[in-house]
């Protein structure tokens, strides 16, 4: 019923070539997907974080200080005009805290380990690191691509 074929030498290159041309592109497009995946959630964090800024500035108003000893920011939720807000591939910490100055800053976890990003009460936006491969940590801008672009 089915009769086998044999192939030429030339219809067995060309089949070789179509096969590394289809695995290059699906390659490409991988990695390409992958990119765009990381980017949408260094989005969400960042967006997080200038978020976590306004209600910084909110609590600042109300308290005449980023750091009041009895109803501190930065603490769990319900417990504050600014509490830090929770993400599954971020941490978000308040390292630094004074009357007049407050630092926010964004941690990867899990996939995005690696890289972090952080705000200030002036609104400088800053990356202090970036996994291998990417550049552009310790731009003064929040490092979206792994060319480095803000």
């Amino acid at each position: 019923m089915f009769r086998s074929r044999k192939f030429s030498p030339t219809e067995i290159s060309i089949i070789a070539v179509v096969v590394a041309v289809v695995a290059i592109v699906c390659v490409l497009a991988v990695r390409s997907y992958y990119h765009y995946f990381l980017r949408g959630r260094i989005i969400d964090a960042v967006s997080t974080l200038a978020e976590m800024r306004t209600k910084m500035e909110r609590y600042f108003k109300e308290n005449l200080t980023y750091d009041k000893p009895g109803a501190p920011p930065c603490g769990a939720v319900g417990s504050s005009v600014a509490p830090l807000p929770t993400d599954p591939h971020f941490t978000f910490t308040c390292p630094s805290l004074s009357a007049t100055q407050f630092t926010v800053v964004a941690t990867g976890t899990g996939s995005m380990s690696g890289f972090q990003y952080s705000i200030d009460q002036n609104n400088n936006r800053f990356t202090p690191a970036l996994p291998p491969g990417w550049s552009g940590a310790g731009s003064p801008c929040w490092v979206t691509r792994p060319d480095g672009s803000c």
